[in-house]
């Protein structure tokens, strides 16, 4: 049991996303959590009136059970798989996080960025919201999120996935040290 309740090594992780990829291309399958959205509006009704959710979505309800599976296992893992301690990162982004005028997260995120009382204040409503619409333009845009991309399109050897993995790492650098800095609190 205590080999479960600590953080495992990237070597170990890589290799379990690599036998899942592995599956995945076995048997057709094309991993990605943006899909299942499309999937939620396709059976809606939402191909009644454009043609980009207009397919059977019926066919692509595996993914639903993936997503499902993932908030269940974030679930077990968050309250029956921690010893409580805070997430261990460097001393090097402890310095940048007070250098922003964070504290060191205590769960899994500073409390300044993702705490309840973001949500009692106009300037976080405003840059949750703006993320939230961000993300969501992005990943049509980009036809894929990052998890999609990074492992499946990669592990696929798909060039547009490749650019959008570099414009994934450009995004989040620029986003990192000159944007960050002016929505901090």
């Amino acid at each position: 049991m205590n080999f479960i309740m600590q953080p495992w090594t990237w070597y170990l992780s890589g290799t379990v996303i690599a036998f899942v990829m592995f599956l995945m291309l076995y048997f057709g399958k094309v991993f990605g959590v943006s899909s299942f959205f499309r999937n939620i509006c396709a059976a809606c009704g939402a191909g009644k009136r454009i043609k980009y959710f207009d397919f059977d979505w019926k066919s692509q309800m595996w993914n639903a059970w993936f997503l499902v599976g993932a908030i269940i296992g974030g679930f077990i893992s968050a309250h029956y798989l921690t010893n409580g301690d805070p997430i261990l990162i460097s001393k090097a982004t402890i310095v940048d996080l007070k250098a922003l005028g964070l504290s060191s997260p205590v769960s899994m995120q500073p409390d300044e960025l993702f705490g309840v009382h973001v949500l009692s204040t106009f300037k976080g409503w405003m840059v949750l919201l703006g993320g939230g619409l961000l993300i969501g333009f992005g990943t049509r845009y980009a036809n894929g999120c990052t998890s999609g991309h990074a492992i499946s399109g990669l592990s696929n050897l798909q060039l547009p996935s490749l650019i959008a993995v570099i414009g994934f790492f450009i995004g989040g650098l620029i986003m990192t040290h000159f944007l960050l800095p002016y929505l901090l609190p």
